[in-house]
């Protein structure tokens, strides 16, 4: 099984954009998306009865939350310790959402209409006593975090909204509880976590105006616009592609194996690769190394040194998966100190086993591809 699992992840890293250089990028997804307020609320829907447990959700659920300063400031002393050949820290590159539900308006106006709050005040809510977001600005100025763009929301507002209307008991106990992210039955299975799952074609128009709003509203916040985009749970019509690179995407995430939605449920699979161009000439950026350790099961810093060592092998940038739910200690301290100890272990790894290794986020990894033009 190891081998056929080896000669698969070899077989698949072979074509597309490659280098000599050994750059590690880390990518990590959901910074600023409210998930679970708190232990309170998730022991209290439990009891109702929403599916907040079924596959990988029972993580998410159980230890995921906005991340205060003591998520933040913990993280940051890690990648502080550590340097490559240049003299660059490892960086996060904060896949992030910039706005939430604003759930108090929403029943003001009796769920007749959407609004949202940006995640600023989202932050302010959930830690009024702390200035949250001036430790992203100090991971920024720092070169230890930097956001790029994986939204507005991390959540399918037509779905959900429509859900509020009709009553739906589930939609509605969740909302009192002020989160959205439970298991939802659905005709077509659309995630409510899934912000760009088309219903029908006529959501795109909807969906491509999210975008362009929440691009602006991202370069508001940070002072600068994104270059990167993955799509929440990475469900994109390809039409979109033409709609963001207008407002400055010039990289998108993708799997390679890549279901493009089409509406009504159905999809189409795409075969991608590191570096190919897509409809709206941007380049896809495609994962190849994963750490996810609050999933368990198994010894993850390792297991994440084996993919680094497939990918530079096949002589590829080695791009590391990862969610925020595996560094949050707001709700389960724990989960926090089991994510950062792993995490460490894992970094020290990285610049023992090779010295020669480079951190650059995502956006940088795009930039170059693009000036070397290096692909088979």
């Amino acid at each position: 099984m190891n081998f056929l699992s080896d000669l698969k992840k070899s077989i698949l890293n072979i074509p597309g954009w490659h280098t000599k250089r050994k750059i590690v990028v880390i990518e990590s997804d959901d910074w600023g998306s409210i998930r679970m307020p708190s232990r309170k609320a998730f022991e209290k829907l439990t009891k109702s009865g929403l599916d907040l447990t079924s596959g990988d959700s029972l993580r998410y659920n159980t230890n995921d939350t906005l991340a205060g300063i003591d998520d933040l400031s913990s993280l940051f002393d890690i990648l502080r310790r550590y340097k490559d050949q240049h003299g660059n820290h490892p960086v996060f590159t904060a896949l992030s959402l910039v706005a939430n539900p604003d759930f108090e308006k929403i029943r003001k106006y009796d769920f007749q209409q959407y609004y949202y709050e940006p995640i600023t005040a989202t932050l302010q809510r959930y830690y009024p006593n702390e200035n949250v977001f001036q430790y992203w600005q100090q991971g920024i100025k720092e070169r230890l975090f930097i956001p790029q763009f994986h939204g507005r929301e991390h959540l399918n507002v037509k779905i959900w909204m429509n859900g509020l209307r009709d009553g739906d008991q589930q939609a509605n106990a969740a909302f009192n509880e002020g989160m959205w992210g439970y298991n939802n039955k659905h005709p077509y299975h659309i995630s409510l976590q899934a912000a760009f799952d088309p219903e029908t074609k006529d959501d795109i128009k909807s969906h491509g105006q999210i975008l362009v709003d929440g691009i602006k509203l991202f370069q508001e916040m940070f002072g600068y616009r994104p270059t990167f985009f993955v799509p929440p749970n990475g469900i994109l019509h390809e039409s979109l592609y033409e709609v963001v690179k207008l407002v400055g995407i010039n990289y998108v995430f993708s799997s390679r194996l890549h279901r493009v939605p089409i509406g009504n449920g159905k999809f189409k699979t795409r075969f991608n690769y590191l570096g190919k161009r897509n409809n709206a000439s941007q380049r896809f950026i495609i994962r190849n190394a994963f750490f996810e350790p609050s999933q368990g099961g198994k010894d993850w810093p390792s297991a994440c040194l084996n993919d680094i060592k497939d990918a530079f092998q096949w002589n590829k940038p080695a791009i590391i998966s990862t969610h925020r739910v595996n560094f949050i200690g707001a709700i389960n301290a724990k989960n926090r100190e089991a994510g950062l100890r792993d995490l460490n272990e894992l970094l020290a790894k990285i610049v023992k086993t090779w010295p020669d290794a480079e951190f650059l986020s995502s956006d940088q990894l795009g930039d170059y591809m693009n000036r070397t033009h290096h692909e088979i």
